[in-house]
């Protein structure tokens, strides 16, 4: 054997020894300045818990405008981060176009984007979705959650910002293993669970739901407490009439040993039905018997309402074709159209509010943290109550100088250590084992109790997200489902709504107008200048060699 073979031997047999060893080992650098490839100790966790084999297919693979491939391009560079992390998840990118109707039925709808290439406008059809198997369990995930951006480029930015808190929600969701329970109030005249449908049928995806009674309070008053403090958190979605004493004391001693609260609320009896009906209404303040408790939490709700300019439409007959009715649909100021804290994970990249007949919240010195959620354009007035509403105000050419009442707060986050509302006080009955002060809790008041009130199509409840007359489309549900979220996150996992990523995206106007200097700059110079090199090359060994 020559020695030149021996050599050649020796370096195949290192080669296949360094790739043998080396498939144990992954080893990667961020070195982008805002760590987007790095997993964040959330994530980590959440995927170790992942025991089986879990199989995550994206339908982002095909013939995409330029935008989606950096969107396809981005979710393959983060699910392997995942793969690496746990060598249990398996990936598949996927053509979507052989199973749309499939897609459509587990409700991944498709996506039409108006796309600009090379100057000229056309239409894309995409699914931007993707679809997590494990134990026998599926979970969908969008890849472009709607939100509140001014372009298209900012959408695919939100979604990929957003791409780590999908996929490790999701993988959460599939994997854990104890469900949470939430308690839907009733008994105070609440709304029926036909109007809660549409949210409520997306929290139990993910909880457990269970309607909760409070009349019992009259007659074991300890026991409906106990039966409460078993659920981790209570909704109260717009009660119509005034809590006891009692009832009040069970809600207060619920929160003092750390039961969440997402309180939906009206302070006002004011109905869009009612002011359809009969073109006029009168709205009144309604005691509900929660304004010490609330004060004590650190907020009031005042029995005003709040005017916006900035508000969704309703329709209105305008006047007749034939013997057919003209439908317009025209702002009606009572009904304000709010925007959430953008720095804030629940209300981050989230669309538009709707309120109906909203009341304005006022928050108290204590010691609790309170943090804005909705809030109001500045352009608004109050209308004190009682008062008359008429329909046919909306004809009215609203002027700008009666609108300047400022920023109206709608709902507010409340975190801290709550002092009871019974503190120093007599209690309406003794209660075993009192709390005087939580330890670290928190709750969401939301002074509209129509928040969440879904519309109903033919007797069948309608999207939360959308108004069936006009179209438009709300941020309603995504708000309230994320507030669920925060209130009950208990491993961090929200705040990963909060990630923001310096995304440079293609100026498109400008590459389309300066499109000549840049193929010259990166096609015809680059062959300038070998054809110059070779020129001078073989101008010099001629002169060198002759």
């Amino acid at each position: 054997m020559t020695k030149k073979l021996k050599h050649i031997i020796f370096l195949l047999t290192g080669i296949v020894v360094l790739n043998y060893f080396g498939q144990g080992f992954y080893l990667r650098f961020d070195l982008t300045k805002d760590k987007r490839y790095t997993l964040s100790e959330v994530t980590s966790s959440i995927i170790e818990n992942v025991d089986k084999q879990l199989i995550i297919r994206v339908y982002l693979e095909g013939d995409f405008p330029t935008e989606f491939q950096r969107l396809q391009i981005e979710t393959r560079q983060f699910l392997e981060e995942l793969k690496a992390k746990n060598s249990k998840i398996k990936i598949q990118f996927i053509n979507p176009d052989e199973q749309r109707e499939r897609l459509v039925k587990a409700g991944m709808f498709p996506s039409q984007l108006t796309v600009e290439e090379n100057g000229k406008l056309s239409n894309a059809i995409i699914f931007p979705w993707a679809e997590i198997d494990y134990r026998n369990k599926t979970e969908i995930v969008s890849l472009l959650p709607n939100g509140v951006v001014q372009s298209q480029e900012e959408q695919f930015e939100a979604a990929i910002e957003n791409l780590e808190f999908s996929f490790s929600n999701a993988i959460n969701n599939i994997t854990r293993k104890k469900e949470q329970k939430i308690a839907v109030l009733k008994g105070n005249g609440e709304l029926q669970d036909i109007y809660l449908y549409s949210f409520l049928n997306d929290v139990r995806k993910k909880y457990r739901l269970a309607a909760f009674t409070l009349d019992s309070v009259e007659v074991n008053s300890n026991r409906t407490l106990r039966d409460l403090q078993t659920f981790d958190m209570a909704l109260i979605a717009k009660p119509t009439e005034a809590f006891s004493e009692k009832e009040k004391l069970v809600l207060d001693q619920y929160i003092m040993n750390g039961g969440k609260t997402l309180w939906l609320l009206d302070n006002v009896q004011a109905d869009t039905d009612s002011l359809y009906n009969g073109g006029k209404m009168l709205a009144y303040p309604r005691d509900l018997n929660l304004t010490d408790l609330l004060f004590t939490y650190g907020v009031r709700l005042n029995t005003s309402l709040i005017q916006d300019l900035y508000a969704s439409k309703i329709p209105l007959a305008t006047g007749n074709v034939g013997n057919q009715p003209q439908f317009q649909n025209l702002p009606w100021f009572y009904h304000p159209l709010v925007n959430g804290n953008p720095q804030h994970p629940i209300t981050k990249n989230t669309a538009p509010v709707r309120l109906r007949f909203a009341n304005q919240i006022d928050t108290l010195k204590n010691n609790i943290k309170k943090t804005p959620l909705l809030v109001s354009s500045l352009l608004t007035r109050k209308i004190g109550t009682p008062s008359i509403v008429e329909l046919q105000s909306i004809a009215e050419e609203p002027k700008q100088e009666s609108y300047q009442g400022g920023y109206q707060l709608f709902g507010v986050l409340l975190e801290g250590d709550f002092l009871s509302n019974y503190a120093n006080r007599i209690k309406p009955f003794d209660v075993n084992s009192y709390v005087g002060q939580s330890k670290e809790n928190k709750m969401v008041v939301i002074a509209d109790g129509d928040i969440g009130k879904n519309q109903i199509l033919k007797g069948q409840p309608y999207d939360l997200s959308l108004d069936k007359w006009t179209g438009e489309q709300f941020g309603n549900k995504e708000f309230l489902l994320n507030a669920v979220d925060y209130l009950l996150d208990d491993t961090g996992l929200i705040e990963l709504r909060n990630k923001t990523l310096q995304i440079n995206l293609l100026d498109k106007q400008r590459a389309f107008e300066e499109r000549t200097y840049w193929q010259f700059l990166n096609v015809v110079l680059p062959l300038l200048l070998l054809f110059g090199f070779g020129f001078v090359f073989n101008y010099l060994r001629k002169r060198k060699y002759s």
